[in-house]
Parts: C-alpha cells; sequence; structure tokens
C-alpha cells in the first residue's frame, strides 16, 4: 500500500507540475507578489496530497520563535518535503537554490519565474556575493530568505559542514537569523521513490539577531541550535550521544 500510494503521489506530481508552469509562464509580466497568488495554490495541493495521499503529516514547535520583519532562515535540509511546507509555515518565502536546476523541464522553469535566489556554486566567492545582493533585494521587498547551509540533503542523523553564505547575508542585512530543524528525512528520504507515512516535526528556533556579531559568529550559534535540536526531536538517530535535555535530567 505504501508503494502504491507513492506511485499515485508521483504521477499526481507530474501531471500537475506541467500545467502550473505553463500557467506560471502565461503571467511572467505580473509583479512578483502577483504570481504568488498562482503559485500558493498549487503548493497548497501540493501539501493536500502529501498528507492525504502519502500520509505524512507534520506538527510545527516554536511558531511564536517567528518575527514579524523579514528574516534569514536557516533551515535543516533532508528532503523535497520542506521545500513546500516552508512555503506555508512561513508568509513569504524567497529560496537560495543552485542555478543548475533550472535545466530541469517544467520545475526548473517553475524555479525560475519565482522570488527566489539563483546561484552559481561553482562561482567561490561571487556565490557570496550573489547571496548577499540578491537576498538583500529579497528582503526588502518584504520576502523572508531560507538558505540550506549545508548546501544539499543530509541524510536523517548526518550533518555537513555549514557554510556561511546566509550568515553572511544576515550580517550585512541587519535581518534576524531564525534556525529551523526538521527530521523529514525519517518518511521522505532523498531520491527515494517510496515516502513513508508519519508525522514531520518542524522546530522553529529563537530569533538571532545579528547586531554586533560576526557571520562566522552567526554561523555558529544556528549550527549549535540546529543540531542539538535534531537530538531532541530524532533521539534514535544519535543512540551515542546524549541531549542537552537528557544530560540535566541525569546530572
Amino acid at each position: 500500500m505504501i508503494a502504491l500510494r507513492s506511485a499515485l503521489f508521483m504521477a499526481l506530481l507530474l501531471l500537475l507540475t506541467p500545467p502550473f508552469v505553463l500557467l506560471l509562464l502565461a503571467v511572467f509580466w505580473l509583479p512578483l507578489r502577483a504570481r504568488r497568488l498562482f503559485v500558493m495554490p498549487y503548493v497548497n495541493f501540493v501539501m493536500w496530497l502529501i498528507k492525504n495521499v502519502l500520509r505524512i503529516d507534520h506538527r510545527v514547535l516554536g511558531r511564536e520563535n517567528i518575527p514579524q520583519v523579514p528574516c534569514v532562515i536557516l533551515c535543516k535540509h533532508q528532503s523535497a518535503w520542506e521545500t513546500f511546507a516552508l512555503q506555508q509555515i512561513f508568509a513569504l518565502t524567497s529560496f537560495v537554490y543552485k542555478r543548475e536546476l533550472h535545466w530541469l523541464p517544467f520545475f526548473g522553469w517553475g524555479l525560475w519565474l519565482m522570488p527566489f535566489v539563483a546561484i552559481d556554486r561553482g562561482a567561490g566567492r561571487q556565490a557570496l556575493t550573489q547571496v548577499a545582493e540578491r537576498g538583500r533585494n529579497r528582503l526588502a521587498a518584504g520576502y523572508s530568505v531560507v538558505v540550506f547551509p549545508e548546501g544539499t540533503r543530509v541524510p536523517p542523523g548526518s550533518k555537513k559542514r555549514y557554510k556561511i553564505g546566509g550568515a553572511h547575508l544576515a550580517a550585512v542585512s541587519g535581518a534576524p537569523v531564525v534556525p529551523v530543524a526538521l527530521n523529514s528525512g525519517e518518511f521522505w528520504r532523498r531520491q527515494a521513490f517510496i515516502k513513508r507515512p508519519g508525522t514531520v516535526t518542524v522546530s522553529i528556533g529563537p530569533a538571532i539577531d545579528p547586531a554586533g556579531l560576526s557571520a562566522e559568529d552567526i554561523n555558529l550559534r544556528a549550527e549549535a541550535w540546529i543540531e542539538n535540536e535534531m537530538r531532541r526531536i530524532s533521539p534514535h538517530l544519535y543512540p551515542n550521544e546524549a541531549t542537552p535535555a537528557a544530560a540535566r535530567a541525569t546530572a
């Protein structure tokens, strides 16, 4: 049954995405916020499919930590799930993504039409400048900028080096940083056809004020919060490590 649900979801997604992208192409001349009126019904329907076909639900902890102003969201990245869900959880979002995705038929074209930030990951320091310049423009327009600091989807229980691009954007713009931990990969693994039912936990941490902090300091604080929180929401993936709460309980 799980395989059947996964196949049905993929079939519906493949049927739904091309008409949606063609619609976006037809209204490409509209302002970005006006285009969002066409984007959100698509996102909401995909999330409906995820919940009702795949039986993957979610809960959000720490909603009260979402600032009332545009922010830089530094988020754990485990699956494609969060690229849809974060658009529902946060009011206006602009994702930073690799420019190579533009070559994907329909999906890549849709990204190009969205208020997102495309960067050339092979450009070295220039990519950092791209994130800062384009990210500041999005923040000024009222969008919160979503950055996956590890740069790619990471298997549950693992981590990669946290890159500094998102923290640098916060440092130069003054926008608060919101760290986000999640465990979507436990149900929707990278490049896995089978999606397993369950409840994704999304935990939103207290905002980090970048005032007086270097990009390195911001990055370290966000990384520490996210990785500690991962051990709290998915303790079974870190059997040899005590979470801060567990450590206090045994002290």
